[in-house]
C-alpha cells in the first residue's frame, strides 16, 4: 500500500496531553474531525506504536496476504461452517460470500427493508444454526432480522423475519454489532442515536448491550424483568466479544476525551452520559483501557492469544489489548497504523487467525484502488 503511515505517538499513564474530540451532533464514527478540545488528560493506559509484524510481549501479528478487496461499505463479518465468509455492505444492501481460501465473491443478493442513511444501514452478520442474523436500519427503526440461509453452492438467503424491533434509529450512533455469546444467547450493541438520556433509560433499547434468545425474547437470567436489556449507560456500543474465559468484552465511542474498552457484567450502568472514561463515581463502571478519541474510534473487536484485538477507524490502526482474567495484564499496543486507513470489523478465524476488514469506502476514507478488502493476520 502507498498509503502514507500515521504518526504514532507514545503516551503514559500519566501525560497530559490535549485531546481533539466529537460533539454530541458529529459522528462518532471519525469523520476526520472532532470539534473541541478535551481537558487534560489523567489517566489513561500506556500503549506503544509497533509497525506491521513487530513482536509484543506475549503477541506477534502479520499481515499473511489479501483475501478478497473491491468491497463497497463492508461493514458486518461472520464466519460459515467451513471457513468461507459473509459480509454485508452498509450502504448497497447486500450479503456476500467470500472464499474463505481463494477470496472469490459470490453476492446472496439485496436485503429487503434497509434505508441505508448516516451512520445506518446493513451492519452486523451472525451466524447460528442455519439462519443468517443481520442488524440493520429500517424505515422506523434499528432492527434485528433472521434469514435462513443453507450454505452450500448455489443457495440464497430467505426472507428476512424480526427478531427485534424497536431499536431507536438517527443519523449517528446506531451501534449495529451482533453475535452469539457462549450461552447460546444473541447480544447486540446500540447507540444512543445522539439522544444521550435514552442511554441511561432502561425502559430505551437506545445506548444498550441486549441480550435476547435466537427468537428476540429477554433471555433467562436478565437482569431486568421481561427486557431484553443487559446494560446500559452506553454512548455507541460497536464491538462485542468472548474472552477464553466467556467474559464479555465491547468496544465504545466516546465524545470528547476518551474511547473505551469495557469488561460487560449484568445490569451494570457504563456512565454515560453522566460519565465518559475512568471516573471512579460510585454507580458507575470504568473501562479497563481507554484511548484518546484520535487514536482509536473503536468498532469490531475478537479475542485471540490472550489479547482483544480493536480495529480502529480514525486512528486507523489495529490495537492489541493483553488481558488476563477481568484485568489488563499488559500495555496496549498498535499495529498497521496507516497503512490500511480505516479499520471497521475484525474477526477471530481458526487457527489464531484473524480476518480484518477496511473501511475506506464508506464515503469518510480516501479510498485508493482495491478498496475496501479483507486481510488475513497471522497472530502468534
Amino acid at each position: 500500500m502507498s498509503r502514507p503511515v500515521v504518526l504514532k505517538a507514545l503516551w503514559g499513564a500519566a501525560a497530559l496531553m490535549l485531546v481533539a474530540g466529537c460533539s454530541s451532533g458529529d459522528s462518532s464514527e471519525g469523520a476526520g474531525e472532532r470539534p473541541g478540545t478535551a481537558p487534560p488528560a489523567s489517566v489513561s493506559p500506556s500503549a506503544s506504536a509497533s509497525a506491521s509484524g513487530a513482536a509484543s510481549p506475549g503477541g506477534r501479528v502479520s499481515v499473511a496476504g489479501t483475501l478478497t478487496e473491491g468491497l463497497k461499505s463492508p461493514w458486518g463479518l461472520a464466519e460459515l461452517p467451513g471457513g468461507d465468509l459473509l459480509v454485508s455492505s452498509r450502504d448497497e444492501r447486500t450479503i456476500t460470500r467470500v472464499d474463505g481460501r481463494s477470496g472469490a465473491k459470490t453476492s446472496l443478493g439485496e436485503v429487503p427493508g434497509v434505508e441505508p442513511g448516516g451512520e445506518g444501514g446493513l451492519m452486523g452478520l451472525a451466524v447460528h444454526d442455519g439462519w443468517v442474523y443481520a442488524y440493520l436500519t429500517a424505515a422506523s427503526d434499528n432492527r434485528i432480522v433472521r434469514m435462513r440461509y443453507g450454505g452450500g453452492d448455489g443457495d440464497r438467503l430467505g426472507a428476512p423475519e424480526p427478531v427485534l424491533t424497536g431499536i431507536p434509529k438517527g443519523t449517528v450512533h446506531n451501534g449495529g454489532r451482533i453475535a452469539f455469546g457462549p450461552d447460546g444467547m444473541l447480544y447486540a450493541g446500540t447507540g444512543e442515536t445522539g439522544v444521550t438520556g435514552l442511554a441511561q433509560d432502561r425502559a430505551s433499547l437506545g445506548g444498550k448491550i441486549l441480550r435476547m434468545t435466537p427468537e428476540g425474547r429477554p433471555a433467562p437470567g436478565n437482569p431486568f424483568p421481561d427486557s431484553v436489556v443487559y446494560t446500559y449507560g452506553h454512548r455507541n456500543v460497536q464491538g462485542i466479544a468472548w474472552d477464553a474465559d466467556g467474559r464479555l468484552w465491547a468496544a465504545e465511542f466516546g465524545q470528547n476525551t476518551w474511547d473505551e474498552l469495557n469488561l460487560i457484567e449484568s445490569g451494570k450502568n457504563y456512565g454515560w452520559p453522566e460519565v465518559e472514561g475512568q471516573a471512579s463515581r460510585e454507580g458507575f463502571v470504568d473501562p479497563v483501557a481507554q484511548w484518546p478519541t484520535s487514536e482509536a474510534s473503536p468498532s469490531g473487536i475478537a479475542y485471540a492469544r490472550g489479547a482483544i484485538w480493536m480495529a480502529g477507524l480514525r486512528g486507523e490502526r489495529l490495537w492489541r489489548i493483553p488481558i488476563s482474567g477481568a484485568e489488563r495484564s499488559g500495555d496496549p499496543e498498535a499495529f498497521l497504523s496507516g497503512e490500511y486507513g480505516r479499520l471497521r470489523t475484525v474477526l477471530a478465524g481458526s487457527g489464531g487467525r484473524l480476518w480484518l476488514v477496511s473501511s475506506e469506502t464508506d464515503t469518510r476514507g480516501t479510498p485508493e484502488p482495491g478498496d475496501d478488502r479483507i486481510l488475513r493476520l497471522e497472530v502468534r
